[in-house]
């Protein structure tokens, strides 16, 4: 089908473009992308041959806004190096924990933090390990509960890149507690450039899965690369998995966890906790590029927030209740 954007024009008003070589062009009425997805192939067709009457734009002349507005968001971990790599932390010898084969493990992420590419990133409170991951993001075209397999696929609107910014020493003493991570994660999120459909990767299968070289760079430099075959599920198995038991929304993201290397802090793992790759600094500009979904690039600024704190737990449970 196409690579679907949503865009802000000269007026401020944000619309739908599809992506043609190098350009977005206008898509009339502007639907919302899965609108457009989910419409009847008739009205596909038709907007497909009107479009792009109005405005023609370069990409690079572009300011993108999020594809879509997820309500809920589910990172996963399927990218097993990655698992093996961040476990030779603190003594550990990179042996990836049995239950991780189970299932695709996910987590909850916050909705209200996406970003799209070319936004500013404000340099969180309290952290001085700024990090980054580089995923990829499968968006959810209906609403649904308990998918079988065979029919996973027709449930899968398209594909984004996805950027879990991560302040990691915020993270560290969270998930210390057993619970997390919480706010060394839900500042911000990126995800776009644009929305791609499955059709249009189809000359990267390899099985269920797709041939995408990943790379991640600051400042013009390239730290990490994979590629996207080395998922351990597919984006099918993601969902099946999801869904069991519990309803997946339509423009819901199931990302796929970080990629092998595409994090500082699985370098500082390798390394046996040295920063040999400095953490995220103000004025640093983080691009990810994944092959048929395009690139992504953030800026980090100053600190914009605040910094409210609360004071520390008022104990309940003395040596006296033991």
């Amino acid at each position: 089908m196409a690579q679907y954007a949503r865009y802000v024009g000269p007026n401020g008003i944000v619309h739908t473009g599809r992506v043609q070589h190098g350009k977005l062009q206008d898509v009339p009425g502007d639907p919302e992308i899965l609108d457009l997805l989910n419409a009847p192939e008739a009205v596909k067709r038709d907007l497909d041959l009107r479009g792009g009457r109005y405005q023609k734009l370069p990409i690079e002349d572009a300011t993108f806004a999020v594809p879509v507005q997820p309500r809920a968001m589910r990172d996963f971990l399927v990218f097993e190096a990655h698992i093996a790599g961040m476990k030779k932390t603190e003594g550990g010898d990179g042996s990836v924990p049995p239950a991780w084969y189970e299932a695709p493990r996910f987590l909850f992420m916050n909705p209200w933090s996406v970003l799209p590419t070319g936004a500013d990133i404000p340099m969180p409170p309290f952290t001085q390990r700024l990090d980054f991951e580089l995923e990829v993001a499968m968006i959810v075209k209906h609403t649904v509960r308990d998918v079988p397999i065979e029919e996973a696929h027709e449930h899968i609107a398209g594909f984004c890149i996805f950027n879990d910014w991560s302040a990691r020493d915020i993270q560290g003493r969270e998930m210390s507690v057993g619970l997390g991570p919480s706010k060394g994660k839900d500042f911000a999120n990126t995800l776009g450039p644009w929305l791609t459909t499955p059709d249009e990767l189809e000359q990267y299968r390899e099985g269920d899965r797709y041939a995408l070289d990943m790379s991640v760079a600051i400042n013009g430099e390239v730290v990490g690369t994979d590629n996207l075959r080395n998922m351990s599920w597919s984006f099918e198995e993601m969902l099946v998995h999801a869904s069991r038991d519990a309803w997946v929304g339509a423009g819901d993201v199931l990302a796929t966890g970080t990629a092998s290397q595409g994090a500082l802090s699985e370098r500082w793992a390798r390394a046996g906790g040295e920063l040999v790759i400095p953490p995220l600094q103000v004025g640093d500009e983080v691009t990810m590029t994944v092959q048929g979904l395009g690139s992504i690039t953030n800026r980090i600024v100053e600190t914009a927030s605040p910094g409210y704190t609360v004071p520390p737990a008022r104990r309940t449970y003395g040596d006296d209740r033991l």
